[in-house]
């Protein structure tokens, strides 16, 4: 079983800054892909930015300029810094992982239990 842990969400007024961080642990082989989605009220769930393993980052065009991804695969985490945040970024961000799990190599993707972030004055 592989399970992710987010942390960072919270309330911040428009402008602000956030760090979500979210740790992947359990019979982990390798990490491919770490990305970050979000869900806002009454709309589908999106990308906001993806860092493939040994691959270009990519961001939603929404969230260019102002959010940075990275990875620490030492440590099995990947981060979300938003900045200048506004608030049309309100929503439940999810943390999602491409991973092969032992014993058996097998690929799983896995999900996070979200963390709410909240910009509003």
């Amino acid at each position: 079983q592989v399970q992710l842990a987010e942390s960072g969400g919270g309330s911040v007024q428009p402008g602000g800054s956030l760090r979500l961080s979210c740790v992947a642990s359990g019979s982990i082989f390798g990490i491919f892909t770490m990305a970050w989605y979000r869900q806002a009220p009454g709309k589908q769930r999106e990308l906001v930015a993806a860092a493939p393993h040994g691959a270009e980052i990519r961001y939603a065009a929404t969230v260019q300029g102002r959010f940075t991804i990275s990875r620490d695969d030492a440590k099995n985490t990947v981060y979300l810094q938003m900045n200048s945040l506004k608030p049309e970024d309100t929503a439940v961000y999810y943390c999602n992982v491409e991973v092969t799990a032992r014993p058996d190599f097998r690929y799983l993707e896995v999900w996070g239990q979200g963390t709410l972030v909240t910009v509003s004055s």
